[in-house]
């Protein structure tokens, strides 16, 4: 009976409730539920919308415009020109029989943190008040594992030290007993700095005069004698026998290739040489970008020689075009600084038949601007 009872209160209530909702008396306001997407405000971070494939993600511009710059290639003459030089004293290591009127030694110095060894003749007899005169010395390319520092270009160390000069001729890193690795003359910087650092290490030595230093350079040390007289202001006149002397671009196209082949980034090209691949790989070829390799080439910079420079070049030469030395010369002459051109007909690379004129000029040359004798 109880449980009828309640039955018949429950049907009362939902009866009541029904007829309430549709009379048109007001309801208590429901307690609000948040069941949509608010607008975001300007603190809101929106949740972001997948691209659609047709839709370039933003984050591939924003990595192109904050790209890390290309720093500045090693070869690039702006950045020699900023870099420290300072060699070191100069060490004997070895001393040998004297030569006609000179002493002649194996000596040692520092090149960006290596020992690099050297042939250095010093004059006998009695020092001038400012120290003996110097001619830095250049050799050109031995395969750095045959190269001896006693052995080749000696008439040519000679006919310089019987005439009253220091003679220094550096090894280069990698040849002979000399530290580090050769890397080759065209595509690192490396023989230069070690050159320089050469020049900074005599500047050092008491019995040399620090103002009165000259530079010879053949085949690839042509090259670096010129690269380092537009680097350095210390070289006071430069001589530079069957020079690769030319721009890179000149070099591409010009030297040991076939006539008419265009160089590539194949290393498997008969007539490329890797580091002429490797710069082109990084940079592009002469025609997609001059500008880099104008900034490797001495030849971009002679207005800024350090002094005088004589050329000679036989005219015929099998391994380095004359026509390198001749350009350069009209080059130079173009920016107003001194050079003499002389050619050899009927020679070879060495100069070996016309050695002792081309010797005699080298000698006067250097005695003029460098020694200064005779000098207004």
């Amino acid at each position: 009976m109880k449980n009828k009872m309640a039955y018949s209160a429950i049907i009362v209530l939902v009866l009541s409730a029904l007829l309430s909702a549709c009379s048109g008396q007001p309801q208590p306001a429901p307690v609000a539920q948040n069941t949509s997407t608010p607008e975001p405000t300007a603190t809101d971070t929106p949740t972001p919308v997948p691209p659609t494939p047709t839709h370039t993600p933003t984050a591939t511009a924003t990595a192109t415009s904050t790209a890390t710059p290309v720093p500045p290639n090693p070869l690039s003459v702006e950045f020699m020109r900023k870099q420290q030089y300072p060699g070191s004293d100069i060490v004997i290591e070895q001393t040998f029989t004297p030569g006609a009127n000179y002493n002649r030694y194996v000596v040692s110095y520092q090149s960006d943190g290596l020992k690099i060894y050297a042939l250095m003749t010093i004059p006998m007899g009695q020092k001038p008040k400012t120290g003996w005169p110097v001619i830095i010395f250049n050799h050109g390319y031995i395969p750095p594992a045959q190269y001896r520092t006693t052995e080749r270009y000696v008439a040519y160390v000679d006919a310089f030290a019987r005439n009253g000069y220091i003679v220094f001729k550096s090894d280069y890193r990698g040849h002979g007993s000399s530290e580090g690795q050769a890397t080759g003359g065209y595509g690192s910087p490396d023989y230069t700095i070690d050159v320089l650092n050469a020049v900074s290490s005599v500047k050092r030595y008491q019995d040399a005069d620090p103002n009165r230093i000259g530079m010879w350079g053949h085949s690839m040390g042509g090259s670096v004698t010129l690269r380092a007289m537009v680097v350095s202001k210390d070289i006071k006149a430069g001589v530079i026998w069957a020079g690769v002397v030319a721009s890179y671009p000149d070099l591409f196209s010009k030297w040991h290739r076939p006539s008419g082949v265009t160089p590539t980034p194949n290393p498997s090209s008969g007539f490329s040489r890797r580091w002429r691949n490797d710069l082109i790989m990084q940079y592009g070829t002469p025609d997609q970008n001059p500008q880099f390799w104008a900034s490797i080439s001495a030849n971009s910079y002679l207005a800024d020689l350090s002094g005088p420079i004589q050329l000679h070049h036989t005219t015929g030469d099998s391994e380095v075009p004359f026509e390198f030395s001749e350009t350069l010369s009209k080059q130079i002459t173009a920016a107003g600084k001194t050079v003499e051109l002389y050619s050899y007909p009927g020679d070879d690379h060495n100069i070996a038949n016309s050695f002792g004129i081309a010797m005699q000029r080298s000698v006067q040359f250097f005695d003029k601007y460098v020694k200064q004798v005779n000098v207004p």
